[in-house]
């Protein structure tokens, strides 16, 4: 447990993960630095000026990243920082200058105000299942060993591709940065991460993970053999990992495998009145599963608390009670139920 003594920065936090993580860390006992784009953004920042305890252990603070310097302030006097902030615009029209180059430059301008504030005693950074597995021939189980194919994603081009070349290319410099500065880094390495949400808008990775309710086939490649993790449980091991002192590296966090078969069949049950797809090409019943395996995570002590289906009903939930699913009599217009969906095969990738 954290103190209120003991101040921490989450970048990035009024996002899917990082609000999440601001409400746990402040549960924790700890006094938060959350930084944001624009904190006069009430429509943006609302979530988080509400959470229990805000008015007294968080403060808002203006970084971003592509901008040098500007999270020394926000940083210097805490103990620990959370970067969770990346660009995830995947119809960028300049995906060099707007994604890969500030989601590089920005963890290490963190990383070099974490040197200066010479308070930081670590630094945590959420890196990406995108960094692990995108490969031209997917293979049945991976660890914190294996890193993504870059020459292959550049060659195809996939859905979010520009994604997981800037997380590709941002942990390892990070990891370069921290042997060469002495700074103590863990990376946590999330697969799909589904579950309820505070921010007020459609978060990417739900995108993602509910479009065979929603229809969004361009995205049913990236879930064809899919791996995920619960909102909460990845926040938790995010905490964790902070308070471990013998926690060091990369750490996979993924507590469940399915694939878009499973998945449409369980979404099916749960929610009869949406027209989901019963047939997805090149994917049956006889598809196997692709593992990120969670073992260093759990032989350090962590436990995962949540299943599949808690975590996609308390997203569906979340989303209709913020109106941003529509209604089933809305979407059985757009998507007919013995239509055969048209997936992409190449890969099988993470938001």
């Amino acid at each position: 447990m954290g103190s209120e003594s003991q101040v921490v920065c989450v970048t990035g936090a009024s996002g899917f993960i990082g609000s999440w993580l601001v409400m746990r860390l402040l549960e924790h006992g700890y006094t938060v630095r959350a930084t944001v784009r624009d904190p006069d953004n009430q429509k943006k920042v609302k979530h988080l000026l509400d959470l229990p305890k805000a008015n007294t252990h968080l403060t808002l603070w203006k970084a971003d990243l592509s901008e040098e310097g500007s999270f020394d302030a926000a940083i210097n006097g805490c103990c620990g920082v959370f970067h969770v902030a990346t660009p995830m615009d995947f119809e960028s029209k300049d995906p060099e200058n707007e994604v890969i180059k500030p989601t590089i430059n920005g963890v290490l301008d963190i990383m070099k105000a974490c040197i200066k504030a010479k308070t930081v005693k670590k630094l945590i950074f959420t890196s990406s299942a995108g960094t692990v597995n995108v490969e031209e021939h997917q293979g049945t189980v991976y660890d914190e060993s294996n890193w993504s194919d870059l020459e292959f994603v550049y060659a195809k081009k996939m859905t979010g591709w520009m994604y997981f070349v800037s997380k590709t290319l941002a942990e390892q410099a990070a990891w370069k940065f921290a042997k060469e500065n002495n700074l103590d880094l863990i990376t946590i390495i999330p697969t799909l991460v589904i579950g309820p949400f505070l921010m007020p808008s459609m978060p990417p990775s739900l995108i993602t993970g509910l479009s065979p309710l929603t229809g969004n086939e361009a995205h049913y490649g990236i879930i064809r053999q899919g791996q995920f993790v619960h909102l909460d449980d990845l926040c938790m091991s995010h905490i964790f990992l902070f308070e471990n002192p013998k926690a060091e590296g990369r750490y996979i966090c993924s507590s469940h495998e399915a694939t878009i078969v499973e998945l449409a069949k369980m979404l099916r049950e749960k929610y009869p009145d949406y027209n989901i797809p019963t047939e997805f090409k090149d994917a049956d019943e006889n598809l196997g599963n692709v593992v990120f395996n969670s073992k260093k995570l759990l032989d350090l002590g962590f436990q995962f608390k949540y299943s599949l289906e808690d975590m996609f009903v308390g997203a569906v939930e979340t989303c209709h009670e913020k109106g941003l699913i529509a209604p089933p009599t809305k979407i059985e217009n757009a998507i007919n139920r013995d239509t055969i969906a048209s997936i992409e095969t190449p890969t099988s990738v993470k938001c």
